[in-house]
C-alpha cells in the first residue's frame, strides 16, 4: 500500500486502513498501528480525533503509557500545550517512583511505574496509550494516577476494543478512540478488510 496516499473520502478514521497486519506470528500484536504515524496527514488527523472530545475538559497534564503511548501522548500534550509525563515499565526511572502490577494483553504479569513528583492532588490527567485490548495496562495507569490524588480526565487510544476491560473503561471514564462504530466488529475480530490490500501486495512480490 502507498504510504503517501490520502483517501479521497477523508471520512473519520480514514487513516486506519494504513495500519499493517502482523506477518511475524503469534508472538506479536495482531497489527502495527504505528504505520499510520509515517503519513503526516494521517498522524495529524488521528491526533485531532483523539483530542476533540476533550477540547472543553480541564486537563493539566498528559500521561503516555510505555512505550507506544509516548508517541501519541507527547503529540497530544504539544497540541494542548500541556506537560507530559511517561508511565514506564519498571526499572527505567532513576528517581523515586510509585509502582503498580498489571497483566498485559498477552496475559503476562508486569510492573509499571511513574515518578512521584509529577502529580499533586486534584491534578487532572489525560491518559494516552496506542491501543487498549484487554484494558489491564490502562487500568494500572489509572491506579497510579489516582493513588497520588490525581483525577483521570479521560483515556484515549487509537482503539479501545470491546473487551471486558475496554467496556469497563468506557463505563467509568470519559474516553476517545479513532474507530467509527461500523468498523468496530472488524477490530474486535482482529481482522480488517483493509488487510486485503496488503495480501494482494505480498502476492505480487
Amino acid at each position: 500500500m502507498d504510504l503517501q496516499r490520502v483517501s479521497p473520502s477523508r471520512e473519520r478514521g480514514w487513516y486506519l486502513e494504513l495500519m499493517a497486519p502482523n506477518v511475524k506470528g503469534p508472538g506479536y500484536a495482531w497489527l502495527d498501528p504505528s504505520r499510520l504515524y509515517c503519513h503526516p496527514q494521517a498522524f495529524q488527523n488521528c491526533m485531532e480525533d483523539l483530542v476533540q472530545p476533550f477540547q472543553n475538559e480541564a486537563i493539566d497534564l498528559v500521561a503516555g503509557i510505555d512505550a507506544m503511548g509516548f508517541i501519541l501522548g507527547s503529540a497530544i500534550a504539544g497540541f494542548l500545550k500541556k506537560g507530559f509525563v511517561a508511565i514506564r515499565k519498571a526499572g527505567h526511572l532513576c528517581v523515586r517512583t510509585l509502582s503498580q502490577p498489571y497483566r498485559d494483553y498477552s496475559a503476562r504479569d508486569k510492573l509499571m511505574e511513574m515518578r512521584t513528583d509529577a502529580i499533586v492532588p486534584g491534578l487532572r490527567v489525560l491518559l494516552v496509550d496506542q491501543w487498549v485490548e484487554t484494558g489491564g495496562t490502562m487500568q494500572a495507569a489509572i491506579r497510579l494516577v489516582e493513588e497520588q490524588g490525581g483525577a483521570v480526565a479521560g483515556v484515549a487510544a487509537i482503539c479501545i476494543e470491546d473487551s471486558e476491560g475496554g467496556r469497563w473503561l468506557k463505563r467509568h471514564y470519559k474516553w476517545a478512540h479513532c474507530v467509527p462504530p461500523h468498523l468496530m466488529p472488524q477490530f474486535n475480530a482482529h481482522h480488517l478488510d483493509s488487510f486485503k490490500a496488503f495480501e494482494i501486495q505480498q502476492s505480487q512480490q
